[in-house]
């Protein structure tokens, strides 16, 4: 193959640049068809994951209680905030960049004269990348719907849709039945296909007893009980008491923790795992940017929250937090989203807003989110106790929240990916 990249960062920009060229197509035949010419199969239990909000916080506790019971667990989830190689993990280890080259070219030796768009090409070599590293379990994390997402080439032996709301409108449809059913497009005959939306969408139960899929419905195929202290989770054939909390912080955390148990409880033939394991591994488990909060004064939480199903999830988990005198929002958001759906719950927390133009052609424009916040500032709000400034980018925004906050304050970062990423690489900066 002449003149391909050697680092990785040269192949990305390789793959940016054809981007540009390749429309989104929203079909699976273009994959299909690399896949089948790099013969890629996966010869352990696969665990797809879908959903609009949970799905990564869902797949890390999977991963967390697998590793902790001694298997050999690949990960496949996105997006990265600082490194692509986030998007990859054997054994709760990033994969190396020089692995990642390699399924690059071998994903390139093999596409010929198909297009691939960034999305599909950096799946498959990671698919590829994984499906090759002798794993126990491999657990994927859908990008986009599930029915035309790339990563459903696969055929998963469980499946999982964590919740089903609005977001990406463009591409799966403006009602819950019509991406509940692209969501339940990951679902397969005569496996199990797990839903821990308290209220799923009809379209979504309907396509599973449609394919003959075997659905477990929270309420009904498995539930999860709880006081201050300890959870405990029902299944069908298994139950699991005294259970610790899970460390991933927020206000839907156990709907998320119960799935991943049916999961396992789906698997538990061929993934034993004991109570500790379990135990162990929502006490171990980590997730950059879900209701993060940073150890130091004044309190920072980053949540990538950027739907309105989202943001309810933060503004709750924040009024549960206990006092603090003045909360700035450090927030940037993509001009496709909800936006006054997610400023909506937020507004009732936020004193001081810190808006940022976000470094993406579709970032909503910073000005003029300032007339938004300001409608939307609660009645009766004092002089100088609300305020919303628009900065250049996140960094900009979240220095200059925590030039005005007091110790006892807090600063959420929230809005998009790329928000807290942004954030996340000026704290990284700061401190080398």
């Amino acid at each position: 193959m002449p003149n391909l990249p050697t680092t990785l960062p040269a192949w990305l920009a390789l793959l940016e640049s054809r981007h540009a060229e390749v429309h989104i197509d929203m079909g699976l035949e273009r994959v299909r068809a690399v896949k089948d010419r790099l013969a890629l199969a996966f010869t352990c239990p696969v665990i797809m994951v879908a959903g609009t909000n949970g799905k990564g916080s869902t797949c890390s506790m999977l991963e967390a209680i697998l590793l902790r019971a001694g298997y050999k667990v690949g990960l496949y989830i996105k997006p990265h905030f600082l490194d692509f190689n986030e998007r990859a993990r054997i054994n709760g280890d990033m994969a190396s960049s020089e692995a990642l080259v390699a399924s690059f070219n071998a994903v390139e030796a093999q596409r010929g004269e198909i297009d691939l768009t960034y999305f599909e090409f950096t799946t498959l070599a990671i698919m590829h990348l994984l499906s090759g590293a002798g794993l126990d379990v491999a657990i994927l994390e859908v990008g986009l719907g599930g029915r035309l997402d790339a990563v459903n080439v696969i055929d998963p032996d469980v499946a999982i849709v964590t919740s089903v709301d609005i977001d990406h409108t463009d591409y799966l449809g403006d009602t819950r039945e019509k991406i509940g059913f692209e969501k339940a497009g990951i679902f397969r005959p005569g496996k199990a296909a797990i839903c821990s939306d308290p209220v799923p969408p009809s379209s979504l139960v309907a396509h599973a007893e449609a394919i003959g899929a075997d659905l477990w419905l929270l309420g009904r195929d498995f539930n999860y009980s709880g006081d201050k202290q300890q959870w405990n989770y029902g299944g069908r054939e298994q139950r699991r008491s005294a259970l610790a909390y899970p460390s991933l912080r927020g206000a839907n955390q156990l709907l998320n923790a119960a799935a991943a148990l049916a999961a396992l409880e789906v698997l538990r033939l061929d993934l034993p795992v004991s109570a500790q394991d379990i135990r162990s591994g929502l006490v171990m488990v980590e997730l950059p940017g879900r209701f993060q909060v940073l150890p130091g004064r004044p309190t920072v939480i980053l949540d990538v929250a950027h739907n309105p199903h989202a943001a309810s999830a933060l503004a709750l988990s924040l009024g549960n937090m206990g006092f603090h005198p003045f909360t700035y929002a450090v927030f940037g958001i993509m001009q496709d989203k909800d936006i006054d759906g997610v400023i909506a719950p937020m507004a009732q927390y936020v004193d001081h807003w810190c808006v940022a133009q976000l470094p993406s052609p579709r970032s909503a424009d910073a000005g003029a989110l300032l007339a938004r916040l300001d409608a939307a500032a609660p009645a009766g709000a004092k002089a100088g106790e609300h305020s919303a400034t628009a900065f250049l980018d996140p960094a900009a925004a979240f220095a200059n929240a925590m030039s005005r906050a007091g110790e006892n304050d807090r600063i959420v970062v929230f809005g998009s990916f790329y928000t807290v990423a942004g954030v996340m690489a000026a704290r990284k900066t700061s401190q080398h």
